[in-house]
């Protein structure tokens, strides 16, 4: 293995940002008192409106012991009872279903009692004299603030308390409840229902408070974090890459991403998820981890393009993960929802198609794609329901076709094709952004990570097979569909899908020179496919030389126009590669 260059901490440095962000609870109190007497008002409301899951008891009792309100209100007091919130929430969670609900259009003021908040509006109101405090998740709704403050908290980070048994879901007293179900009611609803009053308030707050580290919190100014968005699509960037065990996980992330090595394994790395991911800007020596997803709603157009957001909204449509079965298991045998399927039964409107790009693999590496020609799918069902009520192991490679998987191929797997990747790959999975709609059918006998068995959905699963999708369809449609497309000195240009049933279309760059790009009103995402180091650059200058390392994912903003890659550091004299993915229009 080669050693390790690959950036687990990018982050943007915002322009004119030095003293823009303080960090610790006492400077956070300075910083605060500070724009309070600016105001030079005898009485001022302090709103500190809170994400889900930021521990909103901390918040309120550390600014109270250094800001001395005459009046702390804590907006958790005006929330329905835990059971009229479960009530509220249950249609969307899918029943007894341990993954799947339906997309909430819940809004946060049906969380709350209208009552109480009136009668904690009055005690605002009545307060002629001082600093009000208002801290929580709806604190906006009690009073408008004089002065507002953000409270962000990551959804990696969310997830990582849901494990750790330290919160629960919005308005639900359920902070022990099972990981997994937390996570489906924080997918399907809080977090719908968090981002819809999210939205509006990136633009108005004067602060944001940084939450993500509960002992080293950073305020930093509304307008600064805001150039810094600005700043974010003017160029090149990458977002922060998570990474997690698998039960099939494998061990050559651990070595190419420098993890770990005591780790049992890693499987997965979302390093392309906006909704996933965050985003660490920069302010002076100090960083802050934002959502990601703050920089797709506070500048979707730039982003994402004119033509993209019209079709998407702001939402990213593309995302990029790494899946590492080198020296593990195979994944799960799965298909994902027709895209009428995925918007009837799951309220997403449009549907998770993706394909594996083998970044690495073992001599005997395969992938299981389509069915073979002939399949008796009544026969199949029934081996399925066999194995899945505890009786002989499905035979896989009975019914798909079992493909060898080498080095840069890349394989489509559009919507409705039964497909996994083997034991022995390391695969850059290209997809649509609904990334949890996996209908696993056969998980190989074995246990996940909590020594229980994985959810398998069957009936989801008989619903969006594909059988006519046999051996040759598969091989002539999905497996190495390369089409040459440019040339020019030192590279090639190759399209390599996906698939006309998927709006995303990639390409394939191989280069020893400078290839030339355009993002022509749409945003691209890519990796660095082959070779150790490659230089992103403006041929006009409009930003900064950005450096990218091996099997490092990033993203060009729509904004950027022309830029050019070339093999950089180490690199140069040798031949590149990139896997460019965008929305076709």
């Amino acid at each position: 293995m080669r050693q390790s260059t690959y950036d687990k901490f990018p982050a943007i440095a915002v322009p004119g940002g030095e003293n823009a962000c303080v960090q610790g609870w006492d400077a956070i109190a300075a910083r605060l008192q500070q724009a309070i007497a600016q105001r030079h008002q005898a009485k001022l409301v302090l709103v500190v409106e809170c994400y889900t899951g930021v521990d909103e008891t901390q918040v309120l009792t550390e600014l109270t012991s250094r800001l001395h309100p005459v009046l702390a209100l804590d907006a958790r007091a005006a929330l329905l009872p835990p059971a009229s919130v479960d009530a509220l929430v249950a249609p969307f969670l899918g029943g007894n279903d341990p993954v799947f609900g339906f997309l909430s259009g819940l809004t946060l003021p049906e969380f709350f009692d209208a009552a109480t908040v009136a009668k904690l509006h009055a005690q605002v109101a009545t307060t002629t004299t001082g600093l009000v405090l208002i801290v929580g998740c709806g604190a906006r709704l009690v009073a408008d603030g004089d002065i507002l403050v953000y409270a962000d908290l990551a959804r990696w980070e969310a997830q990582l308390r849901f494990r750790r048994n330290s919160i629960g879901n919005l308005g639900a007293n359920n902070p022990t409840a099972a990981t997994h179900l937390q996570y489906k009611r924080a997918f399907f609803v809080d977090w719908r229902v968090c981002d819809r009053w999210k939205r509006p308030l990136i633009a108005k707050s004067d602060f944001l408070l940084d939450t993500n580290q509960p002992q080293q919190p950073k305020l930093v100014d509304g307008e600064a974090l805001r150039r810094g968005l600005r700043h974010a699509v003017t160029r090149p960037l990458r977002l922060v890459p998570l990474f997690d065990p698998a039960p099939w996980g494998g061990q050559w992330m651990k070595d190419v991403c420098d993890l770990d090595r005591s780790a049992e394994n890693y499987g997965w790395c979302f390093d392309g998820v906006p909704e996933e991911n965050s985003l660490l800007l920069e302010f002076g020596s100090i960083r802050v981890e934002i959502p990601a997803l703050d920089l797709v709603f506070a500048q979707a157009v730039d982003l994402l393009g004119n033509a993209v957001h019209a079709r998407f909204g702001d939402e990213f449509p593309i995302r990029f993960d790494l899946l590492d079965t080198m020296g593990g298991g195979n994944l799960s045998f799965q298909v994902h929802p027709l895209t009428e399927y995925i918007q009837q039964n799951f309220g997403m409107h449009y549907t998770q198609d993706e394909s594996y790009y083998i970044l690495d693999a073992e001599p005997d590496a395969c992938v299981y794609l389509g069915l073979k020609t002939g399949v008796d799918a009544a026969a199949m069902r029934g081996e399925l329901e066999l194995a899945q009520a505890g009786g002989a192991a499905f035979p896989a490679e009975r019914y798909s076709n079992l493909i060898p998987a080498k080095m840069h191929d890349h394989f489509l797997i559009p919507a409705g094709t039964v497909h996994c990747s083997g034991a022995g790959s390391m695969v850059l999975e290209i997809s649509a952004t609904p990334y949890i709609f996996t209908f696993k059918m056969w998980d190989w006998d074995r246990l996940g990570l909590d020594g229980k068995p994985r959810p398998v959905h069957l009936q989801h699963g008989f619903a969006n097979i594909q059988w006519e999708r046999n051996s040759e369809w598969t091989r002539r449609e999905l497996v190495n569909c390369l089409q040459p497309m440019a040339s020019g000195d030192g590279w090639r240009e190759e399209r390599s899908g996906l698939h006309e049933r998927q709006f995303i279309e990639t390409r394939r760059h191989w280069f020893t020179k400078t290839v030339p790009h355009d993002t022509r009103g749409g945003v691209h995402m890519l990796n660095l496919v082959a070779g150790a180091e490659a230089i992103v650059e403006s041929p006009g200058g409009a930003f900064a030389p950005f450096v990218v390392h091996y099997a490092e994912t990033f993203i060009v903003p729509a904004a950027v126009g022309p830029y050019t890659i070339r093999p950089h550091g180490t690199a140069i004299g040798s031949e590149c590669a990139t896997m460019q993915a965008f929305v076709r229009t």
